[in-house]
């Protein structure tokens, strides 16, 4: 999310890489998703890749909205001063506010892509079954506490740790290319593990809109911790953290890359 662009114009970058990413990335999104409901894994590129145009259209217009929100409120932070340097907390702040409101369109369509996922059937059939008010807003608190973090982990830590690096080990860390590895790893890390739990029970609730097992979202947190302890909130992890690590990366650089390639103007020195 850029200051030189506009929100419209951020919009169109942040639709962009959350597509590149999910088209690269989806069979760890459908394992981590398998893994957590406790179904089989398989390698069958029609499975791994089963519900992407749902995920493609989730993961690009939440990105969409994260992007051009975060925008907007850094920009309205800065105000008259476009030159001034958002503080750590600022930073965060825009993400974690961008990426609540994401979830608003984030969480329907996830559960189109779960559904699909667990049960197979194609999308229209599948917007169907779950068009109707005790379904659609089913894993919401989940998905808006873990978009939340999850943005403030791919678009605000990663600026923080690579300047913090740069400024403190310039012999070492003497450009943004190198400091975006280790970047990418802690931002991954935090947008993994502190919103693990609650996608672990967004996605348990999405996988089951019949109710048979999994009813509120504080009812399937005492059965995920009656079957495995706290351990069970952090199913599907190792795949969640593999996507996250690659994906920070990937999405640092490329709304980095994006952003001038497409409106070469607004970057002119």
């Amino acid at each position: 999310m850029s200051t030189n662009l506009n929100e419209f114009e951020n919009a169109t970058v942040g639709m962009t890489v959350g597509c590149i990413e999910v088209l690269c990335l989806q069979p760890f999104n459908y394992a981590k998703n398998m893994v957590q409901q406790g179904q089989p894994l398989s390698a069958d590129p029609r499975k791994l890749y089963r519900g992407v145009g749902a995920n493609c259209v989730n993961m690009g217009s939440c990105t969409m909205i994260q992007f051009a929100a975060g925008g907007y409120l850094k920009k309205m932070i800065k105000g008259d001063d476009s030159s001034r340097k958002l503080k750590p907390y600022e930073e965060m702040g825009c993400g974690i506010t961008a990426g609540v409101l994401s979830a608003t369109i984030g969480s329907p369509l996830e559960l189109i892509m779960i559904q699909q996922q667990v049960k197979g059937g194609n999308t229209v059939s599948t917007i169907q079954s779950i068009a109707n008010p005790s379904s659609i807003g089913r894993g919401f608190i989940g998905a808006a506490v873990r978009e939340g973090l999850w943005t403030c982990g791919y678009l605000s830590i990663p600026p923080i740790v690579r300047t913090q690096l740069m400024s403190r080990f310039p012999e070492t860390f003497d450009s943004n290319a190198k400091a975006r590895v280790p970047a990418a790893l802690l931002g991954g890390l935090f947008a993994c593990y502190l919103t693990h739990p609650f996608d672990t029970i967004k996605t348990c609730m999405q996988g089951d809109i019949e109710r048979n097992k999994f009813k509120s979202f504080t009812d399937t947190a005492k059965v995920v911790y009656g079957e495995s302890g706290f351990a069970g909130f952090y199913r599907g992890a190792t795949f969640r953290y593999g996507r996250m690590a690659i994906a920070v990366g990937m999405m640092d650089f490329l709304q980095s890359m994006i952003g001038p390639l497409m409106y070469p103007a607004k970057f002119a020195a």
